[in-house]
Parts: C-alpha cells; structure tokens; sequence
C-alpha cells in the first residue's frame, strides 16, 4: 500500500516537473521578445511625446503593454495559482490624444509595467528557463552515454563539452551520465518552486502599492457615499409623488363615494356625474402610479433588457433617434442596467432640453468586459462636467459602479457623452 501511494505521488511529480518545465520554456521563448519589443516600443513613444508622434503611439503601445501584462496576470492563476490584481485607472473617452497621453503619464499603473518589462526580459526569463533547463539538461547526458559521444566527436583528439565534463569517449559519457543525474536531483527538488518564483517576482512587479490601493479604497467610498444619498434622495421623491399625486387623489375619491353614497336615492343624475368624476380620477390616479413605477424600474427594462429599454426611450423623444445595440444576447446585472437605463434617459433629456439637437445616435456595446454606451447629438454644443451639472451627478453614479463618463462638446457641436461600466453579460 505505501509502495503505491509513493509510486502514485512519484508519478504525479514527475508530471508536475514535466509541466513546470514545458511552460517555463513557453514562457521564456515568448517572453523575452514580447517584453524587449513592449519596452523599447514604450520608451520610443515616450521620447516622441514633444514632437507629437509619441502622443499618438503611446495610447497604442500602451493598451498592448497592458494587455500583455493581463495576459501573465492569467497565466499567473491559471498555472501558478497566483492572484495579481489590477488597478489601471479608468482612461477618458476622448479624441486629444495629449489629453490621453498625459493620463497615462500620470498613471502609476504605467511605470510600473515598464519596470516589470525590464525585469520580465532579465530575471523574469532566467526563472522561466531555470525549470526547462534542469529537466531538459539531463537528457543530453544521458543521450552522451547511450551513444551520442560518437556523433558529438568529429576525430580521436576532438572533445565535448557537457556542463564542466569534457566528453572523449565512453567512460568520459559516463561522468556525463552521472553528471545528468546530479542535474535531475536537483530538477526534483527545485523545478515547480523556480517555475512559481517566477510568477511570484511577476506578482511584486505588478501589484499596486498601498498609496494606489488606499486611493481606490477612498474613491470608491466617496461613489458609495454618493450612491447612498442619492437612494435617500430617490426614496424622499417617491414618498412626495405618493403623497401629492396618487394618495390625494384616492383620498378625493374616497369623500367623492361617500357624496354619492349619500346622494344616491336623494339625486341620482349628480350622483351619476360624481361616480364619471371617481373613474376618471382613478385612471389618472393609475396613470400617475404607473409613471411612479416606471419611474423607480422600468417595466420594458426588467422584461426586455437594457437595449429595447433604450429603444423605447427613443421613440418617445420628439427628436429623430438612431439606437444601435451589440450585446451579444446577454444581459447585465439588474442594477447596471438600471443605472445605464436611468442615465441615457438624463442624457437624453439634456440633449432635447439644451442642445437645439434635430439627431441623435446611441452606440450601446459590450467589449473587454466592459458596457459602452455613447450618445451623440447634432446640437450646438457647449456641455461640460462641472459642479453643480447634471453630468457632474451622473458621474457621480456611474462611480458607484467604478463606471467613468466623458464628454467632448466642443462649441458648435456635436456632443459625445461616453459612459463605460465594468460588468459581465450573463
């Protein structure tokens, strides 16, 4: 019974180092390329930046520096087991390319990839090759003594080298042998640990610091905060709405019944009149309480989905409206999409109240696991993001979500408002 459960767990390591081995030498052929090409490619941009050139590379260069860096983050859980977070800030949807370059450059996130390049290309593929080197290595030794010295050696006088061992012949193949076998004792022992020192030195490179981490912890409290007391806000309108509009109203018809309860043998026809007056308020009180429900969570939004809910604000707009939606049959959380219903529905009334629009387009997408949503209009232009804005409160809300809003609205127009929500599609 011992003797298998060792053979079993002997077996099991061999495979572990047979592995460790294979992605470590994926690894380091991939790596020391992609890496030496993403930091010289970022270095060159960032030399470019004042005569102009650097400012439109950089953005590109960068999103494919960050792709890189998320693609180790995965390989890093997947076969290392090791969780890397990711704190990139959220970049403006803007066309300046200066305005994006310089958000880049004040991104920490940014300098701490070029740093862990220099290391991934350095220290970062030595700990990739270590492992395939130890399982790999043994083998020529190995091969030395089957018979590959008569090949390795081109005359009687000719020698090879395996490691420190000078092979000449059969005997001297042998020391190679015995050499290979120190070499894969050692492969044994330090082979998957070398493979996950590796991505433990990509975890120190690539994990935010504190200050980044207390910084995002202090940004998301303010959007919670924010979200918060817009809930208490919305709760004291519906109170209000209740109380003015649906509750007068049946209250009026209560006392209008007992008018006609009293009236009823006294003088029918008015009685009648009085019983016309309760239905019609109660269909505007029902009316009322459906714009109230509506209000609070859209029906067409629960039943259909962001997309047809969006179409339906449309058609009611007195503006010709074009919505495009590429959501790939899926669905996000309910309150994202609440959230996203309610702000197109802002962006939407601005743009009929404010910009003298006659057009307006909606993009509405998911990509990269995140929901973009772009509204533009025809109108004169002119908004901004500024205290005291509607757009200033619906970034606010978008942030409760670690949502970002940008908004480019030059004077004349058109007017781009861009809203992006990390979420997944279920």
């Amino acid at each position: 019974m011992n003797i298998n459960t060792q053979s079993g767990e002997g077996g099991s390591r061999a495979r572990g180092m047979a592995l460790a081995a294979l992605r470590g030498l994926s690894l380091a052929v991939v790596s020391l390329p992609l890496a030496v090409l993403c930091f010289v490619l970022s270095v060159v941009s960032m030399a470019l930046i004042p005569i102009g050139v650097g400012a439109l590379a950089l953005p590109y260069v960068t999103k494919g520096v960050r792709a890189y860096a998320d693609r180790r983050r995965a390989l890093a859980a997947e076969w290392g087991g090791v969780r890397i977070p990711s704190a990139y800030r959220p970049l403006p949807e803007t066309a300046n390319p200066w305005k994006l370059t310089n958000a880049l450059l004040r991104d920490p996130a940014t300098w701490r990839d070029l740093r862990w390049l220099q290391v991934d290309m350095t220290a970062g593929f030595v700990t990739a090759i270590l492992p395939a080197a130890l399982v790999y290595f043994p083998l020529e030794g190995f091969a030395l003594a089957a018979g590959l010295w008569r090949v390795v050696l081109e005359g009687p006088d000719d020698t090879y080298w395996y490691g420190f061992v000078p092979v000449t012949g059969q005997a001297s193949a042998f020391g190679a042998a015995a050499l290979g076998v120190v070499v894969l004792v050692l492969a044994h022992r330090y082979t998957v640990p070398l493979f996950h020192a590796h991505f433990r030195l990509t975890r120190r490179l690539l994990t935010p610091t504190q200050a980044e981490l207390a910084e995002r912890v202090r940004v998301l409290t303010e959007t919670r905060r924010d979200a918060v007391d817009t809930s208490a806000a919305e709760l004291r309108r519906i109170e209000r709405d209740l109380h003015d509009g649906a509750q007068a109203r049946l209250v009026a018809m209560g006392m209008d019944l007992g008018t006609v309860e009293a009236l009823v043998d006294k003088d029918p026809e008015k009685a009648k009149r009085l019983l016309a007056q309760t239905r019609q308020s109660s269909a505007e009180a029902l009316a009322e309480l459906r714009d109230l429900v509506r209000g609070i969570h859209p029906p067409v939004l629960a039943e259909r989905g962001l997309g047809d809910a969006v179409r339906a604000l449309a058609l009611r707009l007195p503006v010709a409206t074009e919505v495009t939606v590429d959501l790939d049959g899926g669905r996000a959380d309910a309150p994202v999409e609440s959230a996203a219903y309610f702000a197109v529905s802002e962006i939407f009334t601005n743009a009929v109240k404010h910009s003298g629009a006659d057009r307006i387009w909606v993009d509405l997408h998911h990509t990269d696991g995140r929901l973009r949503i772009s509204v533009t209009d025809n109108g004169r232009g002119g908004a901004a993001v500024g205290a005291g804005s509607g757009l200033a409160g619906l970034e606010r809300r978008l942030g409760t979500f670690d949502g970002v809003l940008a908004v480019s609205s030059p004077a004349g127009g058109p007017t781009m408002v861009t809203m992006e929500i990390p979420c997944e599609l279920s």
